[in-house]
């Protein structure tokens, strides 16, 4: 957390939420946030639109990227459906497996924002990919940190936010084959 308190400790972010909102979203929404963006967003900030990463800033716990659709809401408790990238463009909107772009688009997670251009990052909160960051965008589904393939960051929250805050490139390795 200390790392997360240099990156954010700035004025252009909001206040931290504090325990109760943070147990409240929780309870509304039937989840637990993942360490240690739970702590983060009750102890550091709510997040900062003009505060990295991504581009346009973190948006605050519960709310959406400018770019969001607006039809799309989502069901933070329903299991992420991935466990590897998807890339849908040019393809069914549904894979053999039953799992939609729109399945992907509104379960089990929580915005963190955008880079523009219909690109969102969000934090998996519930299914096997908990804690794990991923972009989202108009083309497919792709997760982030190392484990993954394609960066050398880090994997979840921690990750991400270093990752960032060195000011390397967010696909910085080769792809697996």
């Amino acid at each position: 957390m200390v790392v997360l308190r240099r990156i954010y400790a700035h004025e252009d972010v909001d206040p931290a939420l504090g325990w109760p909102a943070v147990y409240a979203f929780e309870e509304a929404n039937a989840i637990v946030l993942p360490e240690p963006y739970r702590t983060f967003v009750a102890t550091v900030t709510a997040g900062g639109r003009n505060t990295g990463p991504p581009t346009y800033g973190l948006v605050p716990l519960g709310q959406l990227p400018d770019d969001w659709p607006p039809q799309l809401r989502i069901d933070a408790a329903e299991p992420f459906p991935l466990t590897e990238a998807w890339v849908w463009e040019g393809s069914e909107n549904e894979r053999d497996d039953g799992i939609s772009i729109i399945d992907v688009l509104t379960r089990g997670f929580v915005p963190l924002g955008s880079d523009g251009c219909g690109m969102d990052w969000v934090l998996v909160v519930t299914g096997s990919q908990r804690g794990h960051i991923w972009l989202l965008s108009d083309v497919g589904a792709e997760p982030f940190g190392r484990e993954f393939g394609c960066t050398t960051g880090g994997s979840g929250f921690l990750g991400w936010v270093e990752h960032w805050h060195s000011g390397t490139e967010w696909w910085n390795a080769a792809p697996p084959d």
